[in-house]
Order: structure tokens, then sequence, then C-alpha cells
């Protein structure tokens, strides 16, 4: 691992997205290693929470999960770190070696907050993190199921205050590109999106968390649906010599054309999610809403329905 990390940060063949996932697999052995080797999934998510929120430079976002905050990135790299070796393939975190010092490969702001957070915390027993967590950062325990075993009634009510209740009907579009899974997702639910319509002709991708499996497979634990409509797609094809905003322009304009008008079956299922659901968004690649055709869907969808608002996020 050691030489690893020294290649990833001389070498100029390793690209800024392999250099950031090797070092948040040095954080997770990391604290594997300085939590005693072998920690529950619970415990190691609390503690890789705390740590991440005190971060200059935060390495993983979190959504409120079943058990409070969760980072799906981590056990991403947690199962690749099982295959590479270095972690054993428990429902805890558990080292393979035991000859390891982790933590000297980490820069020194977080050696010493990693530390720093191995003093606080070490000690609590699970439920006591659990608490802490929840009293100080309640919005990450709005869809815990253990929260009532944790917590008082007033703590409880705090919660459930900041559980979102905004049930307007709206449409919103959301674009992957620039975020992390985790990320995108806590944006879902902080706008209350009960529906997620994925819009891509091709639902893969090379960033974690978005290829169509993964992402329903989230979306379904948090509770939204997941529907993918590839007849609402544009080919990749077609997207490989856009410069310019004309060109996007252009490219739209002969969708809304040759593709949209010709379905009406799908616009009708998002319709229909709109009826049941009332909060539902298109999502895609791109990060600008004007540079994907989720916009020219969406407008379309408002021009049947004028007293929907569109939202991007």
């Amino acid at each position: 691992m050691r030489e690893l990390i020294k290649q990833a940060f001389k070498s100029s063949i390793f690209e800024k997205q392999t250099i950031q996932m090797i070092y948040r697999k040095t954080i997770l052995l990391a604290i594997t290693e300085l939590f005693g080797r072998n920690i529950s999934a619970i415990d190691f998510q609390k503690i890789l929470f705390l740590f991440s929120q005190e971060q200059k430079e935060t390495r993983f976002d979190f959504v409120p999960y079943k058990y409070g905050c969760f980072s799906f990135q981590s056990l991403a790299d947690k199962n690749s770190l099982v295959k590479e070796g270095y972690l054993k393939n428990h429902k805890n975190w558990k080292l393979e070696s035991e000859s390891n010092h982790f933590i000297s490969y980490l820069n020194e702001l977080d050696r010493k907050l990693l530390n720093k957070i191995n003093s606080k915390f070490c000690k609590m027993t699970t439920n006591e993190l659990i608490r802490y967590v929840y009293i100080n950062y309640p919005f990450f325990a709005i869809n815990s199921e253990i929260a009532k075993d944790c917590l008082s009634k007033k703590e409880l009510e705090v919660i459930k205050r900041l559980k979102a209740k905004e049930d307007r009907k709206i449409l919103f579009t959301i674009g992957y590109e620039g975020k992390t899974i985790d990320e995108y997702l806590c944006s879902l639910v902080k706008n209350n999106i009960k529906v997620l319509c994925d819009v891509r002709k091709n639902p893969q991708s090379r960033k974690y968390g978005f290829s169509k499996k993964t992402l329903s497979n989230a979306c379904n634990s948090l509770n939204i649906n997941y529907i993918h409509i590839p007849e609402l797609g544009i080919e990749g094809e077609k997207r490989k010599k856009l410069k310019s905003s004309s060109d996007y322009d252009k490219l739209f304009s002969e969708y809304e054309v040759l593709t949209l008008q010709n379905q009406i079956a799908p616009i009708n299922i998002i319709l229909k999610y709109l009826r049941d659901y009332q909060r539902v968004a298109l999502t895609c690649f791109e990060l600008h809403p004007l540079q994907c055709h989720r916009t020219r869907i969406a407008n379309s969808i408002h021009k049947l329905v004028p007293d929907v608002p569109i939202k991007h996020l």
C-alpha cells in the first residue's frame, strides 16, 4: 500500500480520480487499524462520518440510511479492498494482516484528526456512538430504524421535524456529473423525491453508483422508486461532437421533433408517476440542465401540465 500511494502521488500516469480512490482506501484502512482492527459495520460508519465532518477536504459523503449516516462509496471501496487482500470478507471491517501501519500514510492534517477522533470516541459503545451522531447530526437519523431504541421522545421529535414534508407536485431534473453517489442520493432525499426516472439510453457509467443496477438498488434502499425509460434517451454517438451551445441546441431541437413527439407512451408514464407520487425527478449525466435532453423532456411535460413547476437540482 505504501508504495502504491507513493507511486500515485509522484507519477503523472495516475489520474486524479485514481489518486483520490487510493487515498479514500487508505483512510478506511487507517480507521480499521486504529479502532481495533475488527470494527462493526455500524461503528465504522459512525467513525468515518465523524472523521469526514471535520476533514478540511472531505473524501466521503453520506446519506441518511436505516442505521443513520451511511456511505455507499465506502462500501464499494471496502469490497475492492477485500479483493485486493487488505480486508477480510466479513460484515465487520477486519484487517487481513496484522503488520501494517496505515495511519502513517495519511497527510499530516488527517493523521492528527484521526488520532483526535480515536481519543474521543474509541471507548464509546455502539449505542453511545449512535446517540452522539443522532443528537449532533440529526438529519442523518431521519430514516433510522433504530433511533427509537437510542433516543428520548424529545430527541426523536427533533429528528421528526427535519424529515422532508414537502409534497407539492414538482418535476425535478438532476445530473450526476461532478457528484458522488452519496451526494446525489442525499439531494434526492432532501427534496423528498419519490420516483427517479432515468432517461439515459444506456444506463451504464464508469463512475461508481450510476450504472442501472447499482443506482436502482441504492434508490430502493432509500424508498425511492427507480425506473429506466430508454425510449427517451439519446444515442451516445450523437453527443461526441458537441462543443458549443449551438451544437447542443441543434441536437436537442432535432430530438424534440424526431424523438419526443413520437414517444407518447413514455411521457404518459412520467405523467402517471407525477399524479401518483407528486415528486418525480428526471436524471441523466450532464451537470448543467441546458446541456442535457432531460430539460427538453421536462419542458414537454410542463406544456401538458403547466401547473406543475420544474426544478433543476
